[in-house]
């Protein structure tokens, strides 16, 4: 059998299983040996669909090429850039207020330790198809309803979509621009990417479901922007991931410190709108497996580069309930690379 026929049988076993409505997967290695892009469902591998929190990395490109240009820098406070935006009681830990001294690079790195709006009640309405559209002001209303993770510079990393709904803010202060329009201009246009965009109302990607519902949320889709609402395909985000990871964006010499891997929660590290995945020995029979870099999202969306076997892995199963079912499956599909020995 061929890697191609293993591959898609892949896909097809877990299509097969319940509640599962539709598996896309596009894996391409550095030197284009390997090349395969299939799907199994109501997919096809042409299909566009919402990425999910894979956006906080064009969110991160966008914030990194404005740091580049020196129309930002890392280390100030957002509340100087978000002039019009009061940020005090955003975040009060121990008595302190550390909402106005929040910076880029806090939230960049998931070092803030806001609360994270989307695991409040918004997710639970979202799972029952109660649709809604929120703003900036919303999310740090909501944000300021829940409990705060930690205190800034807490030693590790705490995922918060509040993060990057304020770095979307301080994009749009900085250019004047829509946060969509900004994604077209810096990084859709430079690669050619003609199928990604942030979501709108008038969309119609591949539909999302919550196990066996499909959902019909395109209010709070549109309104995620850029922590997790943009839209596209398998091969406008390969092109971007390789961009991404070959630091085509952006300056070279910000690999180095987005790539300063904080904990964030098993089996995951943080870097800079980067995810690192690297499983222990004690998990996998002892077996080493390879480190994985790129980023995730609720959705069960992937995009993820690996180095020693130099192979990009896109796709997503498109459930609201599956956000760690991409790690074992990556690892399965590697595993198939890797018996076939077509790996460079």
């Amino acid at each position: 059998m061929t890697l191609t026929e293993d591959l898609q049988n892949l896909i097809d076993g877990e299509c097969a299983k319940a509640q599962t409505h539709s598996v896309i997967l596009r894996v391409q290695s550095g030197d284009g040996g390997v090349d395969f892009r299939g799907s199994a469902g109501a997919a096809t591998p042409d299909t566009r669909f919402l990425i999910a929190s894979i956006s906080k990395m064009f969110t991160a490109t966008l914030i990194l090429q404005l740091a580049d240009s020196g129309e930002i820098a890392l280390d100030q406070s957002v509340q100087s850039i978000l002039h019009d935006i009061d940020l005090s009681g955003l975040q009060v830990v121990k008595g302190v207020d550390y909402g106005p001294t929040l910076t880029v690079r806090h939230l960049l790195h998931q070092t803030s330790g806001l609360a994270d709006y989307f695991e409040g009640d918004l997710v639970a309405d979202l799972k029952q198809n109660i649709d809604c559209s929120y703003g900036l002001m919303d999310v740090l209303r909501m944000t300021k309803g829940l409990p705060p993770q930690a205190a800034p510079d807490s030693g590790r990393s705490w995922y918060s979509d509040t993060n990057y709904q304020l770095l979307g803010a301080v994009i749009k202060a900085v250019t004047g621009q829509s946060f969509d329009l900004v994604v077209q201009k810096r990084i859709c246009a430079p690669l050619g990417l003609h199928n990604t965009s942030g979501f709108d109302a008038g969309d119609q990607p591949l539909t999302l479901f919550h196990k066996d519902q499909p959902l019909n949320i395109p209010l709070a889709l549109a309104s995620m922007g850029p922590d997790g609402g943009v839209v596209s395909d398998m091969k406008d985000l390969l092109t971007f991931l390789r961009a991404f990871i070959n630091s085509e964006l952006f300056a070279p010499q910000n690999t180095g410190q987005m790539q300063q891997w904080n904990r964030l929660f098993f089996p995951l590290h943080y870097g800079y709108g980067l995810m690192r995945i690297k499983l222990p020995r004690w998990m996998t029979l002892f077996r080493a497996t390879p480190e994985l870099i790129g980023h995730s999202g609720a959705s069960g969306s992937f995009a993820f580069y690996a180095p020693e076997p130099d192979i990009y892995l896109i796709g997503s199963f498109n459930q609201l309930d599956a956000p760690r079912r991409p790690v074992s499956f990556m690892m399965r599909v590697l595993h198939l690379i890797k018996k076939h020995s077509v790996a460079p």
